[in-house]
């Protein structure tokens, strides 16, 4: 599921830790840690969605770019990335953007 994408960020890995070390000394449940990082997983996705409000922009020579299971890749060359007042320019970069908008179905296992 794309909705996992930030389980692998330095608060989402503590997480995991954490949760692991709770499971390990039987406090909790591995079906209540698997909520509780599904409630991650929502949490972090809506706060991103309703409290960043930052726009750049941004032009490059497309390299490659590939579409698997409902994700696109896309690998950029000499890239300028633009804000207001701002211009950064950048060798290479590396996109992975999935739909949003299919991440609402709520499943549990």
């Amino acid at each position: 599921m794309a909705y996992q994408l930030y389980r692998s960020t330095t608060l989402g890995n503590s997480l995991q830790e954490s949760l692991d070390e709770l499971i390990q000394s039987q406090h909790i449940t591995p079906q209540l840690a698997l909520r509780v990082l599904l409630q991650f997983d929502k949490a972090l996705n809506s706060a991103l969605a309703q409290r960043v409000r930052n726009h750049v922009t941004f032009r490059g020579s497309l390299n490659t770019y590939r579409f698997c299971d409902s994700v696109w890749t896309f690998v950029l060359n000499d890239v300028e990335f633009s804000k207001v007042t701002e211009l950064i320019k950048v060798g290479k970069v590396k996109i992975v953007a999935y739909d949003g908008k299919n991440t609402g179905t709520d499943t549990t296992e």
